[in-house]
């Protein structure tokens, strides 16, 4: 229905918004008749609730956005366990707000209204969850642990999947190793780690994970919740991290995904940048083989260093290059074994 954008030193901390902006968006909720509200930020519950009051329709965050997809998104037991943990520990700052028309129904001085016994009851209901919900993912954390010791003992290394969402992770693992995993052109299509065996050019094989996308300003509350996921990365011996070229801000979300890389201490793990979707580059009025476009592209895109490779996850181009280039890192690392 429309679009705001507002430059302040910084945000109002009681309605994120200045006074004059505010003014400005409640007209049009007559004039184009919006029902909602999505701020593209984390607002403090002080800051939803007087939004909410000011605006009289529902106020959404960016947080509450992104965990709305992701709960669409989750399909295994572990990623609708950690979405549900992010969506409580969201939720739990935010209760006050939800029963304060119940709470100028209290009764006499000294007695406590039912919107203040309904919030203790909801808080201790929401912190009972949020510890069962820890207590599982836990659980599934030490018997990834055990899979991983498992693992380590037969020497078979790991490359893991990362990138900004819908950068063609998931497109590219299924390309490699016909994994099957659910492909869609969305944000946060796939949120569960799948692990594949992939075969190299030299004969040796390595185990190939893809993992959950990054995105702008990833809310602490995600990161915290989806750590067992993202610990696959810890046990890595590559990242390749996926690119989609066509990106106007492929710039932008390679900065996104590294400094996100960085806060997880990942920073110095060995990568290999995969610019992936380079098919979109050429046009659909031409005819090219894989050779004349990975040449044509080398020259147009010049990739930053060796370290840098052009596919198309699709069109299965430079996916060769982009193997021998895995078993080469590998090497110098001295991983295979």
């Amino acid at each position: 229905m429309g679009r705001f954008i507002q430059r302040l030193p910084a945000a109002s901390r009681t309605h994120y918004l200045g006074r004059g902006k505010l003014a400005e968006l409640l007209p049009l909720r007559d004039s184009t008749g919006y029902n909602v509200v999505i701020f593209d930020d984390e607002l403090s519950p002080l800051q939803q609730r007087n939004l909410e009051e000011a605006l009289q329709v529902k106020v959404i965050d960016r947080v509450a956005l992104i965990l709305d997809i992701f709960s669409r998104r989750a399909r295994t037991r572990e990623g609708q366990l950690q979405v549900e943990l992010a969506q409580h520990q969201y939720l739990f700052p935010r209760l006050a707000g939800q029963w304060s028309h119940l709470e100028r129904l209290g009764g006499g001085i000294g007695t406590r209204g039912p919107g203040e016994t309904q919030l203790e009851t909801d808080k201790r209901l929401i912190q009972r969850r949020i510890k069962r919900l820890e207590a599982q993912i836990e659980d599934i954390r030490k018997h990834r642990h055990l899979y991983w010791q498992q693992r380590r003992k037969t020497g078979i290394p790991i490359v893991a999947l990362v990138g900004y969402t819908n950068a063609g992770k998931s497109t590219l693992m299924n390309t490699l190793t016909r994994a099957g995993v659910f492909v869609e052109d969305k944000l946060f299509s796939t949120l569960d780690p799948t692990t594949r065996r992939l075969n190299l050019p030299d004969g040796k094989g390595v185990l190939l994970s893809d993992t959950v996308g990054f995105i702008r300003k990833l809310p602490p509350t995600i990161v915290s919740a989806f750590k067992a996921t993202l610990e696959e990365l810890f046990e890595a011996s590559i990242l390749l991290h996926i690119v989609d070229i066509t990106s106007h801000n492929a710039s932008e979300q390679c900065q996104v995904v590294e400094g996100i890389l960085a806060d997880l201490g990942l920073e110095n793990k060995p990568r290999i940048t995969v610019l992936n979707k380079i098919d979109l580059l050429l046009g659909e009025d031409q005819s090219w083989d894989e050779n004349t476009a990975l040449d044509y592209l080398s020259r147009q895109c010049e990739p930053a260093d060796e370290g840098t490779v052009l596919v198309s996850a699709v069109e299965r181009w430079g996916l060769r290059k982009l193997l021998e280039r895995i078993s080469h890192t590998l090497s110098k690392t001295a991983q295979l074994v």
